[in-house]
């Protein structure tokens, strides 16, 4: 079974943007929110995939991705997800062994920047940048998939 062991991050400040070593356009929807998965289509910069998610809180959760053509995919999100979509920069930021992925969201979802790291175990010890904040892993509301529904600007206590 495929899993996926990520944990996520609020921002102290910037830095991190000198550090930056590539930047890709990213548009996801969601076709199911619903039960034990979401169901999601991404354009990733040349790249599209569809992925399935455990949906439950914490950080690990299984996961299933799939290449798909990018037209194809553009054409799912068009059609069957509209507003229903998730738009974001995602900068790559090395890091030891490990990368860091933080994403700068836009539309409803603008001000929100959050920093994800992907481990092999769940305890696994990992570099912790000086611009990295508070650990919102287990914050469901920063879930791509909840942005969705309750996106950052709608949020009376964002940046909190």
């Amino acid at each position: 079974m495929a899993r996926e062991i990520e944990r996520k991050f609020l921002l102290l400040n910037d830095h991190w943007r000198a550090l930056v070593s590539a930047s890709i356009p990213m548009r996801q929807g969601y076709l199911s929110t619903t039960g034990a998965v979401s169901v999601r289509v991404r354009l990733e910069g040349a790249r599209a995939c569809l992925n399935l998610k455990g949906a439950r809180l914490g950080i690990s959760r299984e996961e299933f991705e799939f290449p798909l053509p990018p037209a194809e995919a553009a054409e799912v999100l068009d059609l069957f997800c509209g507003e229903r979509c998730v738009e974001k920069i995602r900068h790559l930021v090395p890091n030891g062994p490990h990368g860091w992925e933080i994403d700068e969201f836009s539309g409803a979802n603008q001000g929100l920047i959050v920093a994800e790291i992907e481990l092999g175990a769940e305890d696994e010890d990992f570099i912790r940048p000086s611009w990295l904040g508070r650990e919102v892993s287990d914050e469901a509301r920063y879930y791509n998939v909840c942005l969705i529904d309750a996106p950052y600007t709608s949020w009376p206590d964002r940046g909190a």
